[in-house]
């Protein structure tokens, strides 16, 4: 039950308060337009791909997303088109939805690409009240069980050449608002109604980039770095380097700050099919509140690209 309880504190909290409230990923940067609609199509062929992520995996009700994404190009309007579908379920509570994007390539010189592009995004939020009733019976605290559907847009610009790239975006531009869920504090009736609890999704900026150093003709080291901001919430970082082999494997370390430290390898199979797994070691509170709480995730992805010789 303490277990639920806190998980349920957590999940309202991150909504009502201005916490992030889109899910990021240990490996962002190998999943297109995951942040900047602006880079989707840049890669100039084909990907589809798949994630699935579960943090703190000591505590019942724990974090769980499962992602869907994917990107094209076409060359004859210089169109990128991307998106990606997820869901994410803490405990009682329960986050579906998906995002387009769509970008339009600029041409420069050397092969590189300015990109613009917009997104849309859709979500929906379910609380089911029945995954706490057993523990706590009828609290009227609680609230009622509800689904609740919105959505938002996004902007976000890019330059992306053969050695490295850079990009800014901001989603949720629009700030929708939502109600969240109907409590019965007030009694229920005429005299006394319950209150109904407002939720409001926040714009969220990213500053990203990356650079690929050619350390020889078998192994590259690709630094990365993203900035995440929310109005009235601590400025978020999460960066490090992926070390490359032959096009065949690869490893990294990785830093959010003071959140966790992430260790991640993956392998190329075929130069177009990639298999990826990272292991997240927490330094928040939490770790010490779950003895050592950690977080693991796996990605899947093709690259529907000639293969080089």
């Amino acid at each position: 039950m303490k277990h639920y309880i806190f998980i349920l504190f957590f999940s309202i909290s991150a909504i009502v308060v201005s916490a992030q409230q889109i899910a990021t990923s240990s490996m962002y940067d190998l999943q297109g337009s995951f942040h900047n609609p602006s880079v989707a199509g840049v890669q100039k062929h084909g990907v589809i791909g798949a994630t699935y992520r579960a943090m703190w995996d000591g505590i019942d009700g724990g974090p769980r997303t499962a992602t869907v994404f994917g990107s094209g190009y076409i060359p004859s309007i210089r169109l990128g088109l991307g998106g990606y579908v997820y869901s994410d379920v803490t405990g009682p509570t329960k986050r579906t939805g998906m995002q387009m994007a769509y970008a339009y390539h600029i041409p420069m010189k050397n092969d590189a690409v300015f990109s613009l592009g917009i997104e849309g995004r859709f979500q929906q939020f379910s609380f089911d009240r029945a995954k706490l009733q057993a523990s706590l019976g009828n609290d009227p605290a609680i609230g009622s069980t509800s689904n609740k559907v919105t959505g938002d847009a996004g902007f976000g610009m890019s330059y992306t050449s053969k050695k490295f790239q850079v990009g800014a975006s901001v989603s949720q531009l629009i700030q929708s608002k939502m109600d969240f869920y109907q409590t019965n504090l007030g009694g229920g009736s005429a005299a006394l109604p319950g209150r109904t609890q407002q939720a409001q999704l926040y714009r969220h900026y990213f500053l990203h980039g990356y650079y690929i150093w050619n350390v020889d003709d078998h192994t590259t080291i690709t630094p990365n770095a993203m900035f995440i901001y929310l109005p009235n919430a601590p400025l978020e970082f999460q960066g490090g380097a992926r070390v490359e082999h032959n096009e065949l494997f690869w490893w990294g370390l990785a830093l959010r700050a003071k959140q966790s430290w992430m260790i991640s390898a993956g392998l190329r199979i075929n130069k177009v099919f990639t298999v990826g797994y990272c292991f997240d070691i927490y330094t928040t509170p939490l770790s010490v509140y779950d003895k050592g709480s950690n977080g693991h995730e796996i990605l899947l992805k093709y690259d529907f690209a000639k293969k080089k010789d």
